[in-house]
This record gives C-alpha cells, structure tokens and sequence, in this order.
C-alpha cells in the first residue's frame, strides 16, 4: 500500500494522539497544558500559537473520536465516524510546502484550533485507509497487558503488536521460556 509522506505522518501523529488516553493503570499523557505543548511540538503541527484549556479539552474530545474509528467494527461505521469528524472540523483543503516538506495538502483552515487541525489532517488520513479498503490495518496490540493503537502498514497485514521491540519481544520471550519449562519437565 503506497502512503504519501504527508498522510504518513498524519497516521503516526494519531496512533500518538489516540495512545495518550488514559489507560487502566496509566494516566493521560495529555493531562496537562505543557503536554499538549510538548505532543504539537514533538509532531510539528504548524500554526500552533497560545493554547489554553480550552484546546486541552477539544484535543481530549477529539481523541476520543479517533479512539472509536479504531475500534469501528466495520468500514461503514469507520467512515461515518471520520465524515463527522472532518466536517466538525470544517475542511478547508490547501496545498503547502512548508518546514522543508515538499508539496503537500493541508485538510485544516488557516488558523484553525489545534483539535480541528488534528480533527481534519488526521481524520483525512483515516479517510484514505478507509477509502482504500484498508480499514482492518487500524488496530490494538495483542499483548494482554498493552492496548496501544496503531497502524498496520506491513504488505501482507499480519502485525499484530504495537512495536515488535517491546511488546512481541517481551511475548516471545515470554513463550519461549514456558516451552523451555515445560521441556525440562
């Protein structure tokens, strides 16, 4: 599946954004003003100037949003969802060459908010999952004790952790050591 480099980094700037949620057992990574600084800074999000709580909570409104497109059962409630999503955003499409990227297309108004500016790119990013029959590469790691997002984006659509470093390393590890036990009985 060819992904641009603008939608790219729309999907990773999600699967970050969705993952901040508070988790059982772990806080918001979005608690607080200086985080939400620190996630648009961290994702070059361009236009951002003073934020206040107000964009806290819109940010937080539209991560929950987000959550929900990834655990769509089907395509048809998947895009419903990011048609509300976008056009609550109020789309206003425009092409940019900004920060040394090449041409690329802007979904958000010239000073729009911080959470319609995420509402927009980043619901058209999952747009263009959804429009390309790909809906099924949204989705939760496996591991029992992580439920990160994430998008998969291997050939044949057979990822099943977050990141094979943490989380399939630590399981398979895990596995092999039981079958080590179990062996040595």
């Amino acid at each position: 599946m060819l992904i641009p480099h603008d939608t790219r980094i729309a999907l990773e700037t999600v699967v970050d954004l969705v993952n901040t949620a508070p988790e059982e057992g772990a806080g918001d990574g979005l608690a607080e003003l200086t985080a939400l600084y620190a996630f648009a800074e961290r994702h070059h999000i361009s236009g951002v100037a003073t934020l206040g709580e107000k964009d806290l909570r819109a940010v937080h409104d539209v991560r929950s949003r987000f959550a929900e497109i990834f655990a769509a059962p089907d395509a048809r409630t998947a895009a419903d969802l990011v048609n509300s999503l976008v056009a609550a955003a109020g789309t206003t499409p425009q092409l940019t060459d900004h920060d040394g990227y090449d041409w690329h297309v802007h979904y958000f108004a010239p000073g729009a908010s911080i959470a319609d500016h995420l509402g927009a790119d980043c619901g058209m990013a999952l747009a263009f999952i959804v429009v390309a029959g790909e809906q099924e590469r949204l989705r939760r790691c496996e591991a029992p004790d992580c439920r990160d997002a994430f998008v998969d984006l291997s050939r044949n659509r057979s990822r099943r952790y977050c990141s094979s470093r943490t989380c399939g390393n630590r399981l398979h590890v895990a596995a092999y050591r039981a079958r080590r036990r179990d062996a040595a009985r």
